[in-house]
């Protein structure tokens, strides 16, 4: 018997495992609820799948309110990046999917959610190539002749907004600057949002599960994790930024050094910070109808409406 066959190489408990010998455990996100392609769900969402990369296996779920669909309608549209640690999650999961059908609905939304490649299977940077790659593939629809109907016909691609959660989170910014240095077919970011983002701390140690899910990391230094060494920040091409932090979450004081360090930078943008008091991380996947969970996705669709009023 090889001796690797039940050793453990990263465990984050109850939702993963990891053995030394390739094999994987996931306890959270890997259950799949069908597209609601054919009746709106109980959000009054219609949603379906789509593969962006053929090659990759890239693909995302798309989420339309029901009444948005009727000629000459156009909506915003949030790219959305599930969190996980970057080693599970999904966007067909019943967790993601039931919270990205409620932001659409709240907001009045089109949602592009990404389905990135995970580790070990696939290290980072694959989910930041993935990220990035969806984003482009969303922005090819911009001059209305993409290869997706819901995104030629009702999209308005100057409302367009990247959202995530944990290492989604961590996602959101880090395309985000990408789109500073990269072209999008025009499309400009009107604003992010960051939900309980995970970044290295502020002391510059990283943790355990980054260095397993980047093996070839150079540690607190990679911009990756540590935004305050990325020199693009101060050139984010988006008006306005959201972090949303919790007060019981061990990664708040992360999301709080997002947000000074940006807030401090020669950035020209506007930050806010939002706290939801009592509540620990992605408390809104888990418990979606509770009073904090419905106040939190109540802010996330103002930030986006009130954004496009302005």
């Amino acid at each position: 018997m090889d001796s690797s066959e039940n050793q453990v190489a990263h465990e984050y408990i109850p939702y993963f495992r990891a053995y030394k010998d390739g094999r994987v455990e996931r306890f959270f996100g890997s259950d799949r609820v069908p597209p609601a392609i054919d009746d709106s769900d109980q959000n009054g969402v219609f949603s379906k799948d789509v593969i962006i990369v053929s090659e990759t296996g890239l693909s995302a779920r798309i989420f339309i309110p029901a009444a948005a669909i009727k000629p000459g309608q156009r909506l915003p549209l949030v790219v959305y990046y599930h969190g996980g640690g970057f080693f599970m999650g999904s966007p067909f999961c019943s967790v993601y999917n039931n919270f990205v059908s409620s932001l659409a609905a709240k907001a009045n939304a089109i949602a592009v959610s990404v389905d990135y490649r995970l580790a070990p299977e696939h290290y980072i940077p694959v989910a930041y190539e993935d990220s990035w790659a969806a984003l482009k593939w969303v922005a090819s629809h911009c001059n209305g002749q993409g290869p997706e109907a819901w995104l030629n016909n009702y999209v308005d691609f100057h409302r367009v907004f990247l959202a995530g959660d944990s290492a989604g989170g961590n996602l959101v910014h880090n395309v985000a600057v990408q789109a500073t240095v990269e072209d999008l077919n025009g499309v400009k970011l009107s604003g992010i949002c960051l939900i309980h983002p995970f970044f290295g701390r502020q002391d510059g140690g990283v943790d355990k599960c980054w260095t397993f899910v980047c093996p070839t990391t150079s540690g607190s230094d990679d911009y990756r994790i540590n935004p305050s060494v990325d020199s693009r920040l101060s050139s984010l091409r988006c008006a306005r930024v959201l972090v949303c932090i919790a007060e019981k979450d061990k990664l708040k004081a992360r999301g709080l050094f997002y947000y000074e360090t940006l807030r401090d930078s020669e950035w020209a943008g506007k930050v806010e910070i939002a706290e939801t008091g009592g509540e620990d991380h992605v408390f809104h996947l888990f418990n979606p109808n509770s009073e904090s969970a419905v106040a939190l996705i109540e802010k996330i669709a103002s930030f986006i409406n009130q954004h496009n009023a302005s």
